[in-house]
């Protein structure tokens, strides 16, 4: 029998040799080796959710850590934003807003910038619609393309840094919250070592990891009472992804009309502030812009949209995005105001105002159910969400949606709904068990 050190040690090693083998090697064509590594990943995963003792937790955190340190030298293969990120950090740079333009009215003007260049447009997968990162974003681009320069590979590295403080940091709010919550620490392992976290936020370089780095910054000051800094934060948040400006109703029952108001006006302030030095007619415009091809134009990995849009095949005989992309905005909009008020309903009557991860987890599900994009990568704020309570549905679907990646070919991309279908069954199947598990409990509780 091999001892238990030991037989960490061996996992660590085989971890770190998959994902030195995802960092440099494996190109997401090869759609058989990218989910045998992650199935084996994930298997080591799970395992160690389940069965890694307390004693070895430092040891856990530290391998997971290093895990990531296996992609800082590495071009990502599974993803192409970064060519944008870095596109928008040259422009910036320069001194071009870079929200004023498309990518290919630089080059058909033959607009000289240093860093941008025919070989870098080629690279990008959207050079026709407007950029769509926050202040944040466009700081850490301005920082990586300024000490890149002309060299890609420096300019990743200096993203990749940025995202593994990013990543510590979480790690280390998620751990003091659960302490501080009297929940296991060991919760900690279920995102630090999570395979599509690791890959997606570190590898890929995907920025939901400073937004979950935030909303964990800002809950832990929210919980020392502390609304400045808790609105500081919430505010640098809002400025990495705008999504969490949908949370922020929340707040309400839990703080009180009084304090919420301060606590609106600070975040409101702070994100006016860190807006400012790009707040002009042209954000306004690309940032409509950008919101109308996303509505409009994009499809992924949906589910609700799907249904949809099959209908609308059969009806019409073409594809509806144009007409029913914003609608269901809408209609994902009233599910989330029905939310807020059976939310409020539940706060009040429980009096209980101790975490707000629930209405987190919940509201961002309602969104992605709703949305007609669903990348991997944003399943990661999900399973930080779901540590603090008691679901664990998104680290299946953390597991489940790597299955998009079968799609990629030579020949470009192909969706298979079949694959969709199987990934958002599993998932609602799970969800539905769980949720009529503690449904029973809650029950059992109340007749006792």
């Amino acid at each position: 029998m091999v001892p238990k050190k030991t037989g960490s040690l061996l996992l660590a090693t085989l971890c770190v040799l998959l994902y030195g083998y995802l960092a440099f090697f494996l190109e997401r064509t090869n759609a058989v080796q990218l989910l045998t590594s992650f199935v084996v990943l994930f298997g080591v995963y799970l395992w160690l959710a389940k069965k890694s003792p307390e004693s070895e937790l430092t040891f856990w955190i530290i391998a997971a850590f290093v895990f990531r340190a296996s992609f800082l030298f590495s071009i990502p293969h599974l993803s192409d934003d970064f060519y944008r990120f870095l596109w928008d950090g040259h422009l910036l740079n320069a001194g071009y807003h870079p929200f004023a333009h498309v990518p290919r009215y630089y080059i058909e003007q033959s607009i000289a910038i240093p860093g941008i260049s025919t070989e870098l447009f080629n690279q990008l997968n959207s050079p026709d619609y407007f950029t769509i990162y926050p202040p944040v974003n466009q700081f850490v681009f301005w920082v990586s393309a300024k000490l890149g320069g002309d060299t890609i590979w420096i300019g990743v590295v200096v993203m990749r840094l940025f995202i593994l403080l990013a990543e510590v940091g979480s790690s280390w709010f998620i751990y003091k919250i659960l302490k501080r919550h009297q929940l296991p620490p060991s919760r900690v392992l279920l995102y630090a070592l999570n395979p599509l976290i690791i890959v997606e936020f570190t590898g890929n370089l995907h920025f939901e990891a400073f937004m979950i780095f935030f909303l964990l910054a800002s809950y832990w000051f929210f919980l020392r009472n502390q609304l400045i800094p808790s609105a500081l934060f919430f505010s640098l948040a809002i400025c990495t992804k705008l999504l969490p400006v949908v949370f922020l109703p929340l707040f309400i029952v839990r703080l009180g009309w009084k304090r919420v108001s301060v606590f609106y006006v600070f975040v409101f302030f702070f994100t006016l502030l860190f807006f400012m030095p790009l707040l002009n007619w042209e954000i306004i415009n690309g940032f409509r812009e950008s919101l109308g091809y996303y509505f409009k134009k994009f499809e992924f990995n949906a589910s609700i949209y799907y249904v949809v849009r099959e209908w609308g095949f059969w009806k019409y005989g073409y594809n509806i995005i144009q007409t029913v992309g914003w609608k269901l905005a809408v209609y994902a909009s009233a599910a989330i105001v029905l939310f807020y008020t059976w939310d409020a309903w539940t706060v009040w009557k429980k009096k209980d105002s101790n975490t707000l991860w629930l209405g987190y987890l919940a509201l961002l599900t309602i969104y992605f159910l709703f949305s007609t994009v669903v990348h991997p990568w944003y399943v990661g704020s999900l399973v930080a969400f779901s540590l603090f309570t008691t679901s664990r549905f998104a680290i299946v679907w953390s597991a489940v949606i790597v299955l998009t990646y079968a799609g990629y070919s030579h020949a470009g991309y192909h969706e298979s709904l079949l694959l969709v279908a199987a990934e958002y069954a599993i998932v609602v199947i799970f969800a539905f068990v769980e949720w009529r598990a503690h449904f029973k409990f809650s029950q059992a509780q109340i007749l006792s």
